[in-house]
């Protein structure tokens, strides 16, 4: 199907699972808006649906009482999901929204049952890539992905997020608890994302303990997110309390926009060490909300920070320990990465991304 074809009236979402406080589904939810901004008739139809966006999206079966000629389906791929087998059934032209997915590798060993769903992730990829008209990757580490699985025309557009929610009414019982901590002194360094072997939580452990060592006795790592492993965090916990950092790491579990703007504004740096990125929104909300970051330049990071974060070419903690105390004390170092953080995580803003996501998909199925 081309533009020459005569564009679609109707363009749907679908998606494995959708959810709140979830860079996926924020993305699904913008998506939609910028689809129906655009002209087109959409929504969203998802294997799960959290109670709170039950209004949001239809499951994905029920996709048929929907359907009229010519539509065209959006896939959100993100892990394995029957919707993949759906899709492929229904022969509809497709476009492959693809936000990468972590490799059964980092799973072995922790979560049998996981790692065999990243491992039908991949084949459900060589199933539908092929077949796409067009590839959307959010990074040009996951257009390769989706060059090798088969894709034949992709393009490159960041994710769209809602980057304000990470500077507006951050929760006041969780700044207020944030600053008692804070009044006893010790750098604050946080990390947002699930608690998972391939976001290497246990690195930023050993990062800690060497800094604590080192630099700065009283420094505190926040480790904000929910797990998908259970096996790892239990293992990450026992090596925190090993190390004697049972005070001086804390695990929130998944939490609010409002509380994730109160941890964002205590802190005094991000540090990443995560092993596979396929975008890195966490990345782009410290930025924006005025945090140095420094990252490890895994899959796509380097990509996402541009020239606007301390990149480490080394995952020593010695060496990690040395950039955290540059970005913690050095001053016209922090000015620097704050200035351009803001520059940067502007440039990505949803407006820009959206115009681009628009555009890629008008160019290959026309506009309504």
């Amino acid at each position: 199907m081309t533009a020459a074809a005569g564009a679609p009236v109707a363009v749907h979402q679908f998606i494995p699972a959708l959810n709140p406080h979830d860079a996926t589904g924020t993305h699904t939810l913008l998506v939609r808006e910028a689809l129906r901004s655009a002209g087109w008739r959409s929504e969203i139809f998802a294997e799960a649906i959290h109670d709170d966006l039950a209004s949001s999206a239809h499951k994905h079966w029920a996709y048929p009482e929907h359907a009229a000629p010519g539509d065209v389906a959006i896939y959100q791929f993100t892990t394995s999901s029957p919707v993949a087998g759906f899709l492929a059934e229904r022969g509809l032209p497709l476009i492959l929204d693809f936000h990468n997915f972590t490799g059964a590798e980092y799973f072995a060993g922790w979560e049998p049952g996981t790692a065999e769903r990243a491992a039908r992730a991949e084949d459900e990829l060589a199933l539908l890539a092929p077949h796409a008209l067009l590839g959307l990757a959010k990074s040009t580490f996951s257009e390769r992905v989706l060059h090798s699985a088969g894709c034949r025309v992709t393009a490159v557009v960041p994710v769209l997020a809602d980057y304000g929610r990470v500077t507006e009414r951050p929760d006041p019982i969780v700044a207020a608890e944030l600053a008692r901590v804070r009044s006893r002194g010790g750098a604050d360094i946080l990390f947002v994302g699930r608690v998972v072997p391939s976001k290497a939580q246990h690195e930023l452990v050993k990062a800690l303990w060497t800094y604590r060592r080192l630099y700065d006795a009283e420094a505190r790592l926040h480790l904000v997110g929910g797990t998908s492993s259970f096996e790892y965090q239990k293992a990450l916990l026992g090596f925190v309390r090993d190390l004697g950092l049972g005070e001086a790491v804390r695990l929130t579990g998944e939490v609010s926009d409002a509380s994730l703007a109160a941890h964002y504004a205590a802190a005094d740096v991000f540090l990443s060490l995560s092993a596979h990125e396929g975008f890195g929104v966490p990345l782009v909300e410290a930025m924006a909300a005025g945090v140095p970051v420094v990252a490890r330049p895994a899959g796509a990071v380097a990509q996402t920070v541009d020239d606007a974060a301390l990149v480490l070419h080394a995952a020593d903690p010695a060496y990690v320990a040395a950039a955290l105390h540059r970005a913690c004390t050095d001053q016209s170092l922090r000015t620097v990465l704050v200035e351009a953080g803001h520059r940067r995580a502007a440039a990505l803003s949803d407006g820009a991304a959206s115009r681009a996501f628009v555009d890629s998909l008008a160019g290959v199925v026309g506009r309504p």
